[in-house]
């Protein structure tokens, strides 16, 4: 029945899309190319101008594919398990369960700082702690992405189902912001909190980023909202790669960094930011 429902949405957002008067404007900006070549990664961008109802595309045609959100349904996953009651708020610690993954991950973590280091074996274990018939409701309620849970409910978010595309982070984004999610406006603003990486005179920018696989690429991403200049700026950057160019550490690195320094940089010439 949501699935209908979502159908009948678009249908009539299109409908209202071609009415007479309508003033969404649409831009495509092929010169963030240069920004990709530099990270020497594939992919795309996508800036929503709320105020001026206004699209910045580049490479607009990734804009309804389907790709695995990864980390970036820590989001999603963190209004779950707030609106649940399996984290309570965003200082619940969960005991790390003493396997050795990496020097950052190893040790006990609380929600706020398992978000901004994205610590796969917290949001693993809520994951569990909420449950499949949970999440599924949760996920259909908010209308995620694909809302497939297929693959294990500890990580069907990293090698299952789940696949989500730009248009529907975009989506998710401004449902968040403007409060229009499922969710008790609590556990909204709790997110919204821990997803602040930056807060300046200048500007408030909240985001996540992602990395995960698929179709032997390599998939990244970072999808966020900049409040600035009195407005609200959305942004779903997509970034891939043959999984066999990351052969190496160094390539691994100019990988990992691509998502966020793609972003800063558009957002940079966009006048948005000043990172």
């Amino acid at each position: 029945m949501i699935r209908k429902i979502k159908v009948l949405t678009i249908f009539l957002i299109m409908i209202f899309y071609l009415l007479p008067g309508y003033s969404q404007t649409i831009e495509i900006r092929d010169e963030f190319r240069k920004y990709f070549d530099e990270y020497q990664v594939e992919g795309s961008a996508v800036v929503y101008d709320s105020k001026a109802d206004r699209f910045i595309f580049y490479n607009q045609e990734q804009y309804n594919r389907q790709f695995t959100p990864a980390s970036t349904f820590k989001i999603c996953n963190s209004l779950i398990g707030l609106e649940t009651g399996v984290i309570p708020d965003e200082n619940f610690v969960i005991p790390w369960d003493s396997v050795q993954r990496n020097p950052v991950w190893d040790k006990d973590y609380d929600l706020k700082n398992a978000f901004k280091n994205s610590t796969v074996w917290y949001y693993r274990e809520l994951a569990r702690r909420v449950g499949g018939e949970r999440m599924q409701y949760w996920l259909d309620t908010a209308d995620y992405g694909n809302a497939d849970t297929s693959g294990g409910i500890d990580k069907f978010w990293l090698t299952g189902g789940l696949r989500i595309t730009p248009s529907e982070q975009i989506d998710f984004l401004i449902r968040l912001n403007t409060n229009k999610l499922p969710f008790s406006q609590r556990s909204l603003d709790i997110v919204k909190e821990i997803m602040i990486e930056n807060d300046t005179a200048g500007y408030v920018l909240r985001g996540k980023s992602g990395w995960g696989s698929q179709d032997n690429l390599d998939i990244g991403w970072f999808v966020g909202y900049a409040e600035a200049n009195d407005n609200v700026y959305y942004f779903a950057i997509c970034v891939q790669t043959d999984s066999k160019n990351i052969d190496d550490n160094e390539r691994a690195d100019l990988f990992n960094n691509s998502r966020r320094g793609i972003t800063y940089k558009i957002l940079k010439e966009l006048k948005i930011t000043d990172l």
